[in-house]
């Protein structure tokens, strides 16, 4: 029974880092479409996200039967607990690449008001940023996680400074307007992505330390509090 509880815990995490390299695959694709304005690119990214869908689906299957199978308890049970999060975590980047994939398609039938200069730094850090999270889970890391959660802030700063940028060129151009709101939905698209990311390693800090670091005010802890706590804190 032992040899076959680890088996299918390794099913498990196999599962999530299959799902994770399809993401972080059509994030990849979704970045370089934009960039390229490479309207074909775009479009794989679409039609991967069906795969993504069923590996999610598997996920949960595989999950849910271990757990009706093994009763789980303490570290095992949070590992299999923090899978199940995952899965829609990764789904829902999965849907913002193809969002970002929908808006390029949109973005180039159009020229653009300028070179994009902002918007592939955000996308850039925010895959990273994944990477690093499922990166972190694997390596069971809560001072990684941790780490990654504090990265959000430049992503932050970063959809500022774009939404003001894009809401300038609209006072002052209404024809660009429809441009600068697809640009303004990528970079909001990006900023979710650094957003899930984060979720994850809110998963990866709880799988670890066994307790969770969401909602911070419930603890009477600030969030910068919250991201730079060490474990047990």
């Amino acid at each position: 029974m032992h040899r076959q509880f680890e088996e299918e815990l390794g099913q498990i995490k196999d599962s999530v880092l299959s799902m994770a390299g399809l993401v972080e695959k059509a994030l990849a694709a979704a970045a370089r479409a934009l960039v390229n304005r490479d309207s074909d690119l775009a479009r794989s990214v679409v039609d991967l996200d069906d795969v993504v869908d069923q590996h999610e689906l598997e996920l949960d299957r595989l999950t849910t039967e271990f757990i009706a199978r093994h009763q789980p308890m303490a570290s095992d049970l949070r590992f299999v607990i923090v899978a199940v999060k995952l899965g829609p975590e990764l789904e829902r980047i999965a849907d913002n690449a193809v969002n970002i994939a929908q808006r390029t398609l949109h973005l180039n039938t159009r020229p653009l008001l300028k070179p994009l200069i902002d918007l592939p730094r955000m996308l850039a850090l925010a895959r990273a940023m994944v990477s690093d999270a499922i990166a972190a889970y694997v390596g069971r890391d809560a001072a990684r996680a941790r780490e990654i959660i504090v990265r959000d802030d430049e992503v932050d700063g970063l959809y500022m400074q774009v939404f003001r940028e894009l809401l300038t060129h609209m006072m002052e151009s209404p024809a660009s307007i429809t441009t600068a709101i697809d640009l303004l939905l990528v970079a909001r698209f990006a900023e979710r992505i650094a957003d899930q990311a984060t979720n994850i390693c809110e998963q990866v800090v709880y799988l670890v330390e066994g307790q969770p670091i969401k909602h911070p005010r419930l603890s009477g802890r600030t969030p910068r509090e919250r991201d730079l706590g060490s474990a047990g804190g």
